[in-house]
């Protein structure tokens, strides 16, 4: 097993722990925040580094951090896919849309792809409501989607990611 140490993370561990002296829940959810901030995510090792700084058991922290859809525990693809399911995407067909994703690249939400290219987030709402049913790769909005539009977004996608390798 890598060690936070071997992986290099620990000065940036030993920076956000300085942040937050003391210990106790009252600083798990910060550190939490400042870790996927600086890192992406949470791995498993991160989190036990947390419970060795908090002196807290690493059931707890992991409890904490799967309680609040705000933290991953896989790094984010290349295009990190969200897909808005707020009221007005809903009532447009964001289900469907959620459910062709799922199908055309064969991943489900709060998953990263094998080949680390593509993530999946389904998100309350984008504040996008005027394009439903929409979806965000990126910083990009994509409106009105539908299942062409999604197949051609995707293959365009795959094609840059394959021309810039």
């Amino acid at each position: 097993m890598t060690t936070v140490a071997e992986t290099g993370t620990a000065p940036v561990l030993a920076e956000i722990f300085a942040r937050h002296p003391g210990a106790g829940r009252d600083a798990l959810i910060p550190i939490l925040q400042d870790i996927q901030d600086t890192m992406g995510y949470l791995s498993l090792e991160t989190i036990k580094e947390v419970g060795a700084h908090l002196n807290l058991p690493v059931s707890k922290i992991y409890g904490v951090a799967t309680f609040y859809n705000q933290f991953r525990f896989q790094a984010l693809g290349k295009y990190h896919v969200q897909v808005c399911r707020g009221t007005a995407c809903h009532v447009k067909g964001s289900q469907g849309v959620l459910d062709d994703i799922r199908q055309i690249l064969k991943l489900e939400p709060g998953v990263t792809t094998a080949d680390g290219l593509f993530s999946l987030e389904v998100v309350a709402c984008i504040g996008a409501c005027g394009l439903a049913p929409v979806i965000k790769i990126n910083d990009e909005f994509h409106a009105d989607m539908t299942t062409a539009k999604l197949d051609r977004v995707f293959k365009a996608l795959k094609k840059e990611a394959k021309s810039n390798d």
